[in-house]
């Protein structure tokens, strides 16, 4: 299995850094190995047309906007 690579694009508040929290415990959780990268940049968050954060992109797709999800609920995207 290739490595995934999370993406939480928003600009810093705390609704992002709890989604990059919950992130990480669900890979925690999963027992995977996944590279999680915050993505910060206004210019590149709107590039990828993010119009609500935060935002969560698994291996490059976006698979959630404008929420926190939980670790219950990133889970299930992580086994896709």
């Amino acid at each position: 299995m290739s490595t995934l690579t999370l993406e939480i694009l928003g600009t810093g508040c705390k609704k992002c850094q709890q989604l990059e929290a919950n992130a990480k415990e669900a890979v925690k959780n999963l027992n995977l190995t996944a590279e999680i990268n915050h993505i910060t940049d206004t210019i590149e968050i709107a590039t990828r047309g993010i119009m609500s954060t935060p935002a969560l992109a698994i291996n490059g797709k976006i698979v959630s906007t404008g929420k926190v999800l939980t670790s219950e609920q990133i889970q299930p995207l992580l086994q896709k």
